[in-house]
């Protein structure tokens, strides 16, 4: 039997730093999935009482948080989940974009037919999550998709340095989904750069990641426009996050 927060009922309690942990990951996730949306309020005795622990381990989560970016912390004001920085975006995906050519390349050149198998089987599961229109479902197999190119590269590593460098733009990303064709398109363009490692042709490879992740940009205007209080140009306020 579990608690209505995931873990089991008799588990031992968690240790501070492991609530903490926990709790960070879990306000992460909601965050970066825009349940939680740039500029909701953030109450720390809330969540608290919700994963039914002291205001400590939330409070050092949520400490973690703004150090990324995602959380804004306004003196004598509150807390709120940050907008998303629109003069970030760019240096973000010029950062991912280098990073990810680079691993297509290394996995053209170590490619196996297992390899191969695995990225059709992840493109197979997000082309049902776009049919569905299911955008976590779909996130969650990009996700996948990038991250398997780096295992075969045999650099899993980059993939973690990639992720940190993208987490603004995962945020942005989820507002691009519901757009009509998107998802498809994403699709497409994956089974593109699965087409290329398959005959063989790196250069080709990389040329196609990169010519996919520079569709990403190009559409910050128009998303800005259906949502523009979850964006922020900081440039134009002067702030910067930590």
């Amino acid at each position: 039997m579990t608690t209505s927060r995931g873990r089991p009922a008799d588990a031992p309690a968690e240790s501070g730093l492991s609530a903490s942990r926990r709790i960070y990951g879990v306000l992460r996730e909601r965050i970066l999935d825009l349940e939680m949306v740039p500029g909701q309020r953030i109450v720390e005795l809330d969540i608290a009482a919700e994963h039914a622990v002291s205001r400590t381990p939330v409070h050092e989560a949520v400490q973690r948080l703004a150090e990324e970016g995602l959380v804004e912390i306004r003196q004598r004001v509150g807390t709120f989940v940050a907008r998303i920085p629109v003069d970030g975006l760019e240096e973000a995906m010029l950062v991912r974009t280098a990073l990810e050519v680079a691993v297509v390349e290394k996995a053209a050149a170590r490619l196996t037919p297992a390899g191969v198998a695995q990225l059709e089987l992840i493109l197979a599961e997000q082309r049902a999550a776009a049919e569905a229109r299911d955008m976590r479902r779909f996130h969650r197999a990009d996700e996948a998709f990038h991250a398997a190119l780096a295992d075969i590269a045999g650099f899993p590593g980059v993939w973690r340095t990639i992720q940190l460098a993208k987490t603004q733009l995962d945020r942005f990303r989820h507002l691009t989904l519901p757009l009509q064709g998107r998802m498809q398109s994403v699709v497409e363009e994956h089974m593109a750069v699965v087409a290329a490692l398959r005959d063989g042709e790196g250069h080709r490879a990389a040329d196609t990641m990169r010519e996919h992740l520079d569709h990403v940009l190009p559409i910050i205007g128009m998303t800005r426009a259906f949502q523009p209080e979850y964006f922020v140009n900081q440039t134009a306020t002067g702030r910067r996050h930590r």
